[in-house]
């Protein structure tokens, strides 16, 4: 396991002292060594938002190393660890330590303003600030209980918490969600000064009622599938308002991020996590590889052409050093080329490998910009030496066994397309909320036949298109929109296009080593947890499949809630090449199966909470309705 940030893992259950500062390089300045009239709601409001873009220290822990594997956004890098079913004590204690400081401050805001109101000190838009601070705790809520599961309604407050089941967290949220966007008043007119307290909206109150029932939607929709009456009854209501985020420019709810530092606002990605090549994941990669219909030939330079594959290449084929005890439907296959299609959002967002003269290209280290690997035998002799210049492969997660030592190439980062620099270098938004956010939840809703003010398909293509819109794709719309084409997985883009894949097609390779040409049979894998494997293609499928490539990659917490919820997009099975400890239930006679036993479900309570609250979490773990375990489901994750 790599090195990673240190720094104390001192869980504080909910006995934070209330303390703020107005910006972190101002720290020394605590508004609470006034008296309480003078006390600034804002700069609590100010923190508790900043506070959870989350440190280099925490977001490498968690942002990283749990909710992108568990979403399954890029490779699981740090030996593998979450998509194995393992932990890490340490990085659960930073996140529940920063996050109680975060509700701390949020919930110090509000006691603070509805003081000064019954005192008759407040300020005009006093009354505001309360329901923004309900509005951005239910958030923090929210991802809390998505990351651990049961947790208190009422703590972080000075005392030690009463810990709720997950039913009663949500029935919470979204009724303080109803409540507070209720009260905004958006008759309000700000002073100029507080504009720059607020780094998501700047305290404009339309935007922030539109946020409310974009997350009121967001957190109706997460219990779809365990308690479907009150998720149509919370979506339905949201809904009606018609009053949500639907514009990128000016309505995503997203937080600016700081170059070449060291505190909340760098960047999650931040470049200077130099041995973290975030590579491209095997999720990822199936499900755009031949998608939309879009050539590479049509989105790639000169330079780049002669490197482009016939679409129907499989690759290269090594049985011997690449894994196959998987369900990955390219395991065992090296692409020794570029796709002759792929969602063109894709290289938006990855590098292609040996392009190190790009600008855009992520070049930290060797291991970042090596072209050049050996394939050994078990004997240990070298057979084949490969070049990634101009390829695209991922790794699939898992124990590959003996065939890692073998493999010097799939496990070098420059072997694989890595997360461009333009999401690491800190000059970007990190996206809380978007607009295809919101018409994906319109489109499942509408499939489900609830209410909703736009029918399926609309608020589908309208999704795709605010996607493409963000990552400068627009050209692509009416090409994407309209192609049948499978991705590796039996998925196409166009709305009306439900016809299933064949089982299996027939595609063109090569033997690895000698150079042999064959054609094989590849089966599109069956996802057993969604209609029992049997449906690749519906409409359902292609609203989850778009909403991950869209979500991606400032949203991976999303994407794990909807692969446990729904049980989609098609996750692959970590490679079983060897046993892993803590995935029991997966081994070498069920691989090409899916199962919720197969992937992680939750974090563990970090042990800093049974040390320091022993009846906090034993009620926390009878809530739960099983073990404190990483594959102990949540309350709404059926699948």
């Amino acid at each position: 396991m790599k090195t990673i940030f240190k720094k104390s893992c001192l869980l504080l259950t909910a006995t934070l002292l209330l303390a703020s500062c107005k910006k972190f390089d101002d720290i020394n300045n605590d508004p609470l060594k006034a008296n309480g009239d003078q006390v600034q709601t804002e700069y609590f409001i100010d923190n508790a938002i900043v506070g959870a873009q989350q440190d280099p220290g925490l977001s490498e822990r968690v942002f990283i190393l749990y909710w992108v594997v568990g979403g399954h956004g890029l490779q699981d890098e740090d030996g593998e660890t979450f998509s194995r079913g393992s932990y890490d004590d340490g990085w659960t204690s930073e996140y529940y330590r920063q996050s109680s400081q975060w509700l701390n401050n949020a919930n110090s805001a509000i006691e603070i303003g509805t003081d000064q109101i019954a005192k008759g000190t407040s300020k005009v838009y006093t009354k505001n600030l309360i329901q923004v601070a309900r509005i951005w705790r239910a958030y923090l809520m929210s991802e809390f209980s998505d990351s651990f599961g049961p947790m208190p309604t009422d703590g972080f407050q000075g005392k030690n918490p009463e810990f709720k089941d997950v039913k009663t967290v949500y029935y919470f949220l979204l009724d303080e969600l109803k409540d507070a966007s209720s009260k905004l008043d958006l008759t309000i007119t700000n002073p100029s000064t507080l504009t720059k307290e607020d780094p998501a909206y700047g305290y404009d109150y339309a935007k922030w009622r539109k946020y409310a029932n974009s997350m009121r939607m967001r957190l109706a929709m997460r219990l779809s599938e365990i308690d479907p009456a009150k998720a149509k009854a919370e979506f339905e209501a949201a809904a009606a308002t018609n009053d949500f985020i639907t514009d990128v420019a000016t309505e995503t709810f997203s937080v600016q991020e700081t170059p070449n530092s060291y505190n909340p606002l760098s960047s999650v990605f931040r470049k200077e996590s130099s041995w973290m090549g975030l590579p491209i994941s095997a999720t990822y990669n199936n499900l755009v590889f031949g998608l939309g219909g879009v050539k590479s030939a049509d989105q790639l330079a000169a330079s780049f052409q002669s490197a482009i594959k016939p679409a129907n290449w499989m690759g290269q084929r090594f049985t011997e050093q690449f894994a196959t005890k998987t369900n990955d439907p390219a395991a065992g296959y090296w692409f020794n080329g570029l796709p002759y299609s792929i969602d063109p959002r894709a290289y938006k967002i990855f590098s292609i490998p040996g392009n190190i003269t790009d600008p855009n290209y992520p070049g930290i280290g060797d291991t970042f910009t090596a072209t050049q690997r050996d394939l050994k035998n078990a004997a240990g002799a070298v057979v084949k030496t490969l070049n990634s210049t101009n390829t695209w492969n991922a790794k699939a997660d898992g124990n590959w066994g003996a065939k890692a030592s073998m493999n010097q190439a799939i496990t070098t980062n420059g072997f694989k397309p890595l997360l461009n620099l333009v999401y690491r270098n800190g000059n970007n938004r990190r996206v809380f909320f978007a607009p295809w956010e919101t018409y994906f939840l319109l489109a499942e809703a509408a499939v489900r036949g609830w209410n909703t003010p736009v029918n399926a398909q609309t608020a589908y293509e309208t999704g795709i298109a605010k996607s493409f819109e963000y990552f400068g794709t627009t050209a692509n719309l009416s090409t994407y929109l309209a192609s049948t084409d499978y991705n590796r997985v039996g998925t196409s883009v166009k709305w009306a296009h439900t016809t299933e894949p064949a089982a299996s097609h027939a595609m063109n390779y090569e033997d690895g080593i000698t150079g042999a040409a064959g054609v094989v049979s590849v089966n599109y894998p069956k996802n057993d947890l969604y209609k029992s494997g049997a449906v690749r293609n519906d409409q359902l499928t292609k609203i989850i499949t778009q909403k991950y490539l869209a979500q991606l990659p400032w949203l991976p917490l999303e994407t794990w809630n909807d692969r446990r919820r729904l049980g989609l997009p098609f996750y692959e099975n970590p490679a079983v090449e060897d046993i892993m400890p803590d995935l029991p239930a997966l081994n070498s006679s069920n691989y090409t199966t899916s199962s919720i036993k197969f992937f992680p479900q939750r974090m563990k309570y970090p042990s800093s909470l049974s040390n320091s609250n022993v009846a906090g979490y034993n009620q926390a773990v009878a809530a739960l309705g099983g073990t404190d375990a990483v594959l102990t489901p949540l309350w709404w994750a059926k699948h």
